[in-house]
């Protein structure tokens, strides 16, 4: 179409663009199958920047993430960056150039940003990366009236979308009963892309020589994802496994909160911050040298319907796996591929880590076999449904 390529797909996430590997690998697998692909962000830095990173044209918009625990902090922060990047798809619509708005939430309302593109014949993708009402009723407190707003801003937002990607089976189930079209629903899944986590058999993996039985966690640093349980299951290690680290990489709202609790439970020269996060070209290489990646993620209608990244990042490079026994992960996974824990109890999370440190080779074995899931679900396929789903969208 414009200048020899498919089409010009305008993405919009309110995230660092160069640490979100979900919001990175669409962009990055269109952009390699001839689309120009403009990605819309917020800024990470004093002053908005554009550069070029694999093919994926970035403009920072003049917004900062906002981290914290203010629900209105939130909501203004969304808006200033809903009004922002809905200028931008205005002016790219006046220029002609712009055949596809692609919008990855959180919150699901920046798919309003395409509205006026839509109404010029562009199409419009909601890409739902965590379902609103289930995510904000584990963020923040709040009653049925709070929950009855969120469900309408996710119907009125799937109103506005052409079509809606969901990012797992149960999360798509999820929001086909509350009333969106399964017709009009399609499946990305959020696994890591093969051009980056290459995967090593496990017995290959880099061994740190160092003497430490390597855990590792690496993402958004909130309680609501389990941070603290991890910590304080190594807290009750220290005295059987008196060798393990564990290995926290990332930022969040709790953040600090932890840094404390690992003082406080006498394990801070056990628990590892790397605050600002490992990136994403880096994390491979980093990950190859940990022996054991832990998911702490609580019971809660968020948890049940999350597949985390990080799991399948930990399968895709051979990495064994402590999970809690949560709806989705179960779905996808077995007991010979994981080692399951009872979600929010400390003991069995320690417990579970304390076997696989006392059997390598069930260690080797559990990853050997959740490699396999790849094969069904890996990039290669899911990379390729992608561009085909465009195709179809573009061209219809």
């Amino acid at each position: 179409m414009k200048n020899g390529a498919k089409g010009l797909v305008c993405m919009i996430a309110y995230t660092n663009y160069a640490f979100d590997a979900r919001v990175r690998r669409e962009a990055e697998t269109l952009a390699s199958h001839g689309y120009h692909v403009l990605c819309l962000t917020t800024k990470n830095g004093g002053n908005p920047r554009r550069f070029r990173l694999d093919g994926v044209e970035v403009r920072e918009l003049g917004v900062s993430k906002y981290r914290g625990k203010s629900r209105l902090a939130y909501l203004g922060s969304y808006l200033r960056f809903l009004l922002s990047s809905s200028a931008a798809c205005a002016r790219l619509l006046v220029t002609g150039r712009l055949d596809v708005v692609h919008v990855h939430n959180l919150p699901d309302f920046l798919v309003f940003a395409g509205l006026l593109p839509r109404l010029g014949g562009s199409k419009v993708v909601l890409d739902v990366h965590d379902s609103v009402p289930e995510t904000f009723a584990t963020k923040f407190s709040g009653g049925a009236l709070l929950q009855r707003a969120l469900r309408l801003e996710e119907r009125l937002s799937a109103w506005v979308a052409h079509r809606v990607i969901c990012v797992n089976h149960p999360q798509r189930e999820a929001l086909v009963a509350r009333g969106i079209p399964g017709s009009k629903t399609f499946i990305s899944m959020n696994v890591p892309d093969p051009r980056i986590f290459v995967r090593r058999p496990p017995t290959d993996r880099t061994a740190t020589g160092n003497g430490h039985f390597n855990l590792v966690y690496h993402g958004t640093m909130v309680e609501r994802l389990g941070v603290d349980l991890i910590i304080r299951a190594v807290a009750r290690l220290t005295d059987r496994l008196p060798q393990v680290r564990l290995h926290l990489w990332g930022q969040g709202d709790d953040l600090d909160a932890f840094q404390t609790l690992a003082q406080e439970l006498g394990v801070a020269d056990k628990v590892l911050f790397i605050p600002k996060g490992v990136p994403l070209h880096e994390l491979p290489g980093r990950l190859g040298e940990m022996d054991l990646g832990v998911i702490g993620n609580r019971r809660s209608v968020a948890g049940d319907l999350m597949l985390p990244v990080k799991l399948m990042e930990y399968v895709s490079l051979g990495i064994p796996a402590v999970v809690p026994r949560l709806r989705t992960i179960e779905y996808y996974f077995s007991e010979d591929t994981v080692a399951f824990y009872e979600p929010e109890d400390v003991r069995s999370l320690a417990d579970s880590i304390y076997r696989l440190y006392c059997d390598p080779e069930l260690r080797r074995r559990q990853a050997e076999r959740a490699g396999t899931l790849l094969g069904g679900y890996g990039w290669e396929r899911q990379g390729a449904e992608l561009v085909t789903f465009y195709q179809n969208l573009v061209e219809r």
